[in-house]
């Protein structure tokens, strides 16, 4: 039954997307809010599927942020950021340049949301992505990030990386931590049922140090995901 429920969501998640991918594809070269609304519906419909198909549902617990805010979540499934964007209405998402290049899913979220990163860039790259950040907070959106810069399997030793705290630094908002326990039930091909549920915890004000901010902001979403994987 396990593997009959996650080959039927696969087989719905790329049917979807090509689908829904081909049809939408003048929304690309069109004003950026109709793309995004596009996206949202598409990530809306995927989730839907994989109620369905797997089994697996979710829920949101604590504030949802709105606004210029940093969210700095963990990462764990592809899951993660479906559900974040969707959460979240319309956010701009740090990540690597090359998932741009993915057909459709790349496409839509290059031109939606991505403040994508040239990781072998260095300073550069920090540079880069506060200024993009900041133009998006300028937008009233938030901005996500995944402080362990990939995916993380449930019980990995965490491995957060400084970017989350440069851009932290430089953009002088809060910082909104967000827990999950996505990898339990989205382990890459394997879907296994049950409810994911995504965590916003108690926001770091700005202003902090970094020598301050990373044990904090690592402290309350290990914990609190620890709390949700059992």
């Amino acid at each position: 039954m396990l593997f009959l429920r996650s080959v039927l969501f696969t087989l719905w998640f790329a049917a979807v997307t090509l689908a829904m991918g081909v049809i939408a594809l003048p929304l690309l070269v069109g004003p950026r809010k109709l793309a995004a609304a596009f996206s949202g519906l598409w990530a809306r419909i995927v989730l839907w599927g994989l109620k369905l198909f797997a089994g697996i549902d979710m829920r949101v617990t604590g504030p949802v942020p709105k606004g210029p805010f940093l969210v700095a979540s963990k990462h764990m499934s592809t899951w993660d950021t479906l559900a974040i964007y969707l959460v979240l209405g319309d956010p701009a998402i740090v990540l690597k340049r090359s998932l741009l290049l993915i057909p459709f899913f790349g496409w839509f979220v290059g031109k939606t949301a991505a403040i994508p990163i040239d990781r072998a860039a260095g300073a550069s790259a920090l540079r880069f992505m506060a200024k993009a950040a900041e133009q998006v907070l300028a937008q009233g959106r938030p901005v996500v990030i995944f402080p362990e810069g990939t995916r993380q399997k449930p019980g990995a030793p965490p491995a957060y990386k400084p970017g989350v705290a440069g851009l932290y630094g430089q953009l002088g908002v809060a910082c909104v931590p967000v827990a999950h326990n996505s990898g339990a039930h989205w382990q890459g091909f394997w879907k296994r049922p049950g409810t994911i549920t995504l965590a916003f915890l108690e926001p770091i004000p700005p202003g902090l140090k970094r020598a301050a901010f990373m044990p904090i902001l690592e402290e309350r979403i290990e914990s609190a995901t620890r709390a949700l994987l059992g």
